[in-house]
C-alpha cells in the first residue's frame, strides 16, 4: 500500500513499499515542498532521495510555478536510440567511444557528420557543450535487449530479445544552470513572478536537452561505424509542464501518462523499458531510475574501501564502463544506488507502469578515459584484430 501523508491544503503519497528504502530526509523534503504556497499534491517516486533545494523523484502539482523544484538541469531526461551492430564485444567497442567531454565547434568540427542531426536554429542559440554528456549520473551506454517482458508492446517499438540500443542520459548542459541562477538571483528559492518569461526559456532548454541526446547518439553511431536512428523512447524528467490548468513539476520523475519511458539502472545492473499508465495520484509520474542510496561523498569513502579501479571498470554483468574520473567511478558505483528491480516492483504493485523489457549494459561511457582505449587499441593492432 501507498503510504499518505496529510497536510493542509496538500498531500503527500510515497509509492514504494515497505521493503524500498526511502530516507527520512527525502520524506522531509517532501513535507517542505507541500508546505508551500500554492501546493496541491507532491507524489513521490520508489527512486525518491534527497536533493538541494528539493527532493529527487518526485513530481509535484501546483498554483504556483516554482523553478527551483525544477533545478538547474533542465531538460535532463533520458532516450533510446536502436543499433545495429554485427558484433558487439564489450572491450572493443570501448576504445572506439569519441571523446563525449569535447563539445562540438562549428569551425574546428565543420566536417563531422553528427552536424547533420542539428537543426538551422538551436534552441536559445545555445552552442556551449553541444555533444557533451556532462558529470554526475549522466552516461551514455551500449546495451542489449536482454529480457523481453511485453512481446507485443516490444515488437512496436522494434526490440527483440539480443537487440541493441544506445541509451543517452544527459540534460542542457549549462543552459539549464543559466536560467535557474537568473532566477535565484532575484527571487531565491521563491515563485516565478512571470511564468510565461520563465517558461519561454525553460521550454528551449528541454528542446536543448533532447537535440543534444540525438547530438551524442549521433557521435556515438558514427564513431561505432554505423549510421544514426531515430529514438524510440525520449523523456525528460526534470521540467514543468502546465497539466489540467496546474503547474506539474518533476525533478528526477518521468512522465507517466501514457508513454514509454527507460527507468535506468546503473552501469552494473540491468535497466526496464516501461510502458507508463499513471493516473492523478501519481501526478501523472513515474520513477526516472534506481535512485541514490548514498551520497557521493559515502560512495566515495566506502567504495575506496571496498573496491580497486580496475574492478569498477568491469561490472559483475560483463560491461565496460569507460571513465578516466577515478572519483566519479566510486562516487557512481553500483552498490551507491537503490535495487532497480524493488523500483520496478513499486511502480507495478502501484499500478503506475507495465515492464516492456530490460536491458543489460555491455559499455557504459561516463568520461574519457583515452590512456586506457590507446592502449587497448594498440594491444588491438598487435593481435591482428580489425573493426567489427
Amino acid at each position: 500500500m501507498s503510504q499518505v501523508y496529510s497536510r493542509t491544503p496538500a498531500t503527500v503519497t510515497v509509492f514504494a513499499s515497505p521493503a524500498s528504502w526511502i530516507e527520512s530526509d527525502a520524506l522531509a523534503q517532501c513535507q517542505q515542498v507541500a508546505a508551500l504556497d500554492g501546493m496541491l499534491h507532491v507524489a513521490a517516486m520508489p527512486d525518491l532521495h534527497p536533493g538541494k533545494g528539493a527532493p529527487i523523484g518526485a513530481a509535484m502539482a501546483s498554483t504556483v510555478l516554482y523553478p527551483h523544484l525544477v533545478g538547474s538541469d533542465i531538460g535532463c531526461g533520458i532516450a533510446v536510440f536502436p543499433v545495429r551492430l554485427r558484433r558487439a564485444v564489450p572491450e572493443r567497442l570501448a576504445t572506439r567511444f569519441p571523446d563525449l567531454d569535447r563539445a562540438l565547434d562549428p569551425e574546428r568540427d565543420a566536417d563531422d557528420p553528427a552536424w547533420a542531426v542539428v537543426p538551422a536554429e538551436i534552441p536559445a542559440g545555445h552552442l556551449d557543450g553541444l555533444g557533451t554528456v556532462g558529470r554526475g549520473n549522466h552516461f551514455v551506454e551500449l546495451a542489449r535487449v536482454d529480457t523481453v517482458l511485453d512481446a507485443g508492446h516490444a515488437s512496436r517499438l522494434g526490440l527483440d530479445s539480443g537487440a541493441l540500443v544506445l541509451v543517452v542520459h544527459s540534460g542542457s548542459r549549462g543552459l539549464g544552470e543559466r536560467i535557474l541562477r537568473a532566477h535565484t538571483e532575484v527571487h531565491g528559492a521563491g515563485r516565478a513572478v512571470d511564468p510565461e518569461a520563465y517558461l519561454a526559456l525553460h521550454d528551449a532548454a528541454v528542446r536543448w536537452g533532447s537535440l543534444n541526446r540525438r547530438v551524442l547518439a549521433a557521435r556515438v553511431a558514427y564513431a561505432l561505424g554505423v549510421e544514426p536512428t531515430e529514438p524510440i523512447v525520449d523523456q525528460c524528467h526534470n521540467l514543468v509542464e502546465v497539466h489540467d490548468g496546474v503547474y506539474l513539476h518533476r525533478k528526477g520523475a518521468a512522465p507517466g501518462d501514457g508513454r514509454d519511458v527507460l527507468i535506468a539502472g546503473t552501469r552494473g545492473t540491468a535497466s526496464c523499458l516501461v510502458a507508463a499508465h499513471a493516473g492523478a495520484d501519481a501526478n501523472h509520474s513515474v520513477a526516472h531510475g534506481a535512485g541514490r542510496k548514498m551520497s557521493r561523498a559515502d560512495a566515495l569513502r566506502r567504495g575506496r574501501a571496498k573496491h580497486t579501479v580496475e574492478e569498477l571498470r568491469r561490472t559483475p554483468v560483463g560491461s565496460v564502463v569507460v571513465c578516466g574520473d577515478r572519483q566519479l567511478l566510486f562516487e557512481e558505483a553500483p552498490t551507491a544506488y537503490k535495487r532497480i528491480e524493488q523500483v520496478v516492483a513499486d511502480l507495478v504493485a502501484h499500478g503506475l507502469a507495465t515492464p516492456v523489457v530490460n536491458t543489460t549494459p555491455l559499455v557504459t561511457y561516463k568520461t574519457p578515459d583515452l590512456g586506457s582505449a590507446s592502449r587497448t587499441g594498440r594491444r588491438d593492432r598487435r593481435h591482428g584484430r580489425g573493426r567489427s
